[in-house]
């Protein structure tokens, strides 16, 4: 097998590409007649006469497959069989909102659900091991559905998982009462802030949030270009508060204690969108957790990030799936 360098070249080549025999195609859930999107790399990695195993990357809020085309590629050259899907409400999957642009969810009931559906057929479909990959509101999603019971991987990765939310310093009980009321005033789905990624009610420019690399985080721009229905702006209020009610399902004594599987959890310490204080302590109580900090060469987007810090990333990824997702047999 090629060098990590060498594939991290090769893998390169995917930022602005569908790499050949990667499948687009639709997927029906339980949660609505709407089609959601997916996007599956073949079983048989390059070079290797049968996959190391399988790999479903679940992206962010307002999110889309094509940001991370680079690292799904590179992993699919390390000999991962590779899939991702669109969150119902967003990307090329439908909208919850009145417009296209305010990204809005009416529970986050709806996403579990789905993936929890999404995973039987495919964990079936997949040779194993399973591994589950979650950045942001989809690492959120991805320990949701773990800690109760509706997925079960092998192992579990979360990139700046979306377990609290600013500003940091408040409990996320206080925070949801303030987003109730605010909710309350109007329609739910009306947006929160006019740009950017953040949360609250002061938003900083959206290229100083997500990542130091200028190229990478312009290959988005390229995207939304070309396939301008992926775009998504700001978060409803509804958003906010059913975010934070998910959140605080996940703070209740005994939720994070009782996931009894390998996790991995990356954080950077001054990330302006996720809460690092409540990412490290979900470390803490996670039984079999393992967490990989960032300073400050590193934003929110950990695998969309410089070299230096993605790479960083990437090897403590390829360490713990060594150790937790062996090959069977």
């Amino acid at each position: 097998m090629p060098s990590p360098a060498e594939i991290a070249r090769l893998a390169a080549k995917a930022r602005r590409a569908i790499p050949e025999g990667v499948v687009e195609s639709f997927w029906t859930g339980p949660s609505g007649p709407e089609p959601l999107r997916r996007i599956d790399w073949p079983v048989h990695a390059a070079g290797r006469p049968q996959a190391r195993g399988s790999i479903l990357f679940l992206p962010g809020r307002g999110d889309s497959y094509e940001k991370w085309l680079e690292t799904l590629e590179q992993w699919h050259l390390e000999g991962w069989a590779v899939s991702s899907i669109d969150w119902r409400g967003q990307a090329l999957s439908g909208r919850f909102g009145f417009d296209a642009a305010t990204g809005h969810v009416p529970n986050f009931d709806v996403w579990i659900e789905d993936l929890a559906a999404f995973w039987r057929g495919w964990a079936a479909d997949k040779p194993g091991p399973h591994v589950l990959i979650g950045h942001s509101m989809g690492g959120h999603l991805a320990l949701r559905a773990v800690a109760q019971g509706k997925v079960r991987p092998d192992s579990l990765v979360l990139s700046a998982p979306m377990l609290g939310i600013h500003p940091a310093w408040l409990p996320a009980g206080l925070l949801h009462t303030v987003a109730r009321g605010i909710a309350g005033l109007g329609d739910s789905r009306r947006p929160a802030w006019k740009h950017s990624e953040k949360p609250e009610l002061l938003p900083q420019a959206r290229s100083h949030l997500l990542t130091h690399d200028k190229g990478r985080y312009s290959d988005e721009d390229w995207w939304r270009q070309r396939r301008p229905g992926i775009a998504m702006g700001p978060a409803s209020w509804g958003w906010i508060e059913r975010a934070l009610a998910s959140i605080r399902l996940l703070e209740a004594r005994g939720v994070l204690e009782a996931v009894d599987l390998p996790v991995l959890l990356l954080a950077t310490r001054y990330d302006g969108l996720v809460s690092w204080p409540a990412i490290r302590r979900a470390s803490r109580r996670l039984p079999q957790a393992e967490l990989l900090a960032f300073g400050h060469e590193a934003r929110h987007e950990i695998l969309r990030e410089a070299d230096p810090a993605r790479d960083r990333a990437l090897a403590a990824i390829r360490d713990f799936l060594n150790r937790t997702a062996r090959v069977r047999g």
